[in-house]
């Protein structure tokens, strides 16, 4: 990996802030119903990524664009789909249950998760990811108590925001799996299409009254449009840049800051309220151990890669 230039640095910080905007800017909008909402920024999402997408897939050489049509990798990018699917669903409706810091601090706790699924399916854990999933769960706990102080923060709020997290687990396999011959934007794209599309039934199940493509029309089509292109391109795109002279350890702890920024830009730009003691105390605590979480798998990679 090349030594990294200095504005790399400075794209990460753009990136992350990219990333982190999401969930304000979504929390704004919550006059559009939750899984609508959800739909509408993915969809615009899909408009920004074709051009990209397009580019990407005609460098592709003869044998990859055979194989996005075997079956296998068809049936990878729907669940994949139906995974982004239920994580926007579940993640955009907490926002409106549970406080903004709350909600970004559960949705990002999927490597707990991927710890611990990866404990009970594949190997046995470094003790840095053992101790980070304790450590991070104990901090998720204390946040708890902010529920009893606050209105604003619900247990069942903090509930989606979870499951988000735990939805989003098969989009990052997914990704894992086909990101090593597939191009970003070439996966993005159907994935990204397939997750607004499953969106808008579950919308109308719901009853949720708005139409599917209510966006074209909306007053609030410009912070829309935005939110996916802060979150979905600058962030995403921009993160995926980094990578080639950063390596994904200097990435992944830049992105568990996600919470903080998040919740400041909330508050500084939308006059959400303060999060609790409890919130911040035990916020940090989860953070920490979302950290050596990831420090424990990026232990194990580097002893697998040196045998």
């Amino acid at each position: 990996m090349s030594k990294a230039p200095p504005l790399v640095w400075g794209l990460l910080i753009v990136s992350v802030l990219g990333v982190s905007s999401a969930g304000a800017i979504l929390s704004h909008l919550d006059e559009i119903p939750p899984l609508m909402r959800a739909s509408w920024r993915l969809q615009i999402t899909v408009l920004m990524l074709a051009p990209l997408a397009i580019f990407q897939y005609r460098q592709m050489d003869d044998i990859s664009k055979r194989r996005l049509l075997e079956k296998p990798t068809i049936y990878i990018i729907l669940g994949s789909g139906a995974a982004l699917s239920a994580h926007f669903g579940a993640w955009t409706t907490s926002l409106d249950k549970t406080s903004i810091a709350h909600s970004l601090l559960f949705v990002t706790s999927h490597p707990i998760i991927i710890v611990i699924g990866t404990a009970i399916l594949v190997r046995r854990p470094h003790i840095l990811e053992t101790s980070g999933a304790l450590v991070g769960l104990t901090g998720a706990v204390i946040t708890l108590l902010d529920a009893k102080n606050s209105g604003e923060v619900t247990l069942f709020g903090d509930l989606l925001a979870f499951a988000g997290a735990v939805t989003v687990v098969g989009y990052i396999v997914a990704g894992r799996i086909l990101r090593s011959w597939m191009p970003v934007f070439v996966y993005a794209l159907p994935v990204t299409l397939i997750g607004a599309v499953l969106l808008i039934p579950m919308s109308i199940v719901l009853g949720e009254n708005t139409s599917p493509t209510g966006w074209v029309k909306s007053d609030l089509l410009g912070w829309f449009v935005i939110l996916a292109f802060l979150a979905g391109i600058v962030g995403h795109t921009g993160l995926n840049a980094c990578l080639r002279w950063l390596p994904p350890l200097t990435i992944s702890f830049a992105v568990t800051l996600e919470p903080i920024i998040g919740t400041f830009i909330g508050w500084f730009l939308f006059d959400e309220s303060i999060p609790g003691k409890w919130t911040w105390f035990g916020g940090f605590i989860l953070i920490t151990g979302i950290m050596l979480v990831i420090k424990g798998g990026d232990e194990i990679e580097l002893d697998t890669s040196d045998k």
